[in-house]
């Protein structure tokens, strides 16, 4: 199949893998793949879906050598094994869920975890980190493994339970990166089997790998220079735009 050549796709693709690009690089990490939204509005969802997954991979060669040995590796010892689990649950069932019913999904959970950050500023109670939990990490690794295999949408899950430990922003960065590193290069095997990076994708990946690494330098410059509690605002906010276009989507909007 030819290469898309449609100016409106590339005109959505490529400011989308540039801010996917720029959470990789550590700034508003985990915030959620907005890349693959968009292009769907062009392309079918599974797609899309394809053609994403290559061009993440070289992203995720980039923010791991930024944030190589920075991780937190007790958090790392649990939401990894979790995550691959939650990998091969999805590449067995992806057949099982619409692309509609799963963005609905991730925008709820993502909305209600905000709603009750919301709430405890308002009462001006700001919670104290929350102390890690083997099960919390086990629960939210293995979804968002999940639900990056079926959508590319794993953030928001991984977010609800490291945001709250308020982890050095280097340690999240890192976390984050090498977590979905390995998840996305796991998940190679199953999208070549299900036939979602065929040659039509792959050429399309390849036109844009080239804004992959310039995304993840420019996260890399914001992250350095933007004031911890910024960083942390700039991250609800954009989980909350993200959580919002997930129901959207979920809806049919």
């Amino acid at each position: 199949m030819p290469l898309i050549t449609d100016p409106w796709f590339y005109a959505l693709a490529i400011p989308g893998f540039l801010l996917n690009g720029i959470s990789k690089g550590g700034f508003a990490s985990g915030a959620g793949n907005i890349a693959v939204p968009v292009m769907a509005t062009v392309v079918p969802a599974p797609q899309a879906v394809g053609i994403a997954l290559p061009v993440l991979c070289v992203m995720d060669v980039a923010g791991l050598r930024a944030w190589w040995g920075r991780w937190s590796g007790r958090e790392m010892r649990a939401i990894l094994p979790a995550g691959l689990l939650g990998v091969v649950a999805g590449s067995l069932t992806i057949g099982l869920f619409t692309a509609q019913g799963i963005s609905l999904l991730l925008g709820v959970l993502t909305l209600v975890f905000l709603a009750r950050g919301i709430l405890q500023r308002l009462r001006g109670v700001l919670p104290p980190p929350a102390a890690p939990s083997t099960p919390k990490a086990w629960f939210f690794g293995a979804a968002s493994g999940f639900t990056s295999t079926l959508a590319h949408q794993g953030g928001p899950p991984l977010a609800m339970y490291l945001y709250p430990l308020k982890l050095d922003r280097q340690a999240l960065a890192a976390t984050t990166t090498v977590f979905f590193g390995v998840m996305n290069y796991v998940k190679l095997v199953p999208y070549v089997g299900m036939g979602l990076i065929d040659w039509s994708n792959l050429l399309t990946s390849l036109v844009l790998i080239p804004f992959a690494p310039i995304g993840v330098h420019m996260g890399i410059w914001l992250q350095k220079r933007v004031s911890d509690r910024a960083f942390y605002n700039v991250v609800y906010v954009l989980l909350a735009v993200s959580g919002t276009k997930l129901v959207w989507d979920g809806l049919g909007g």
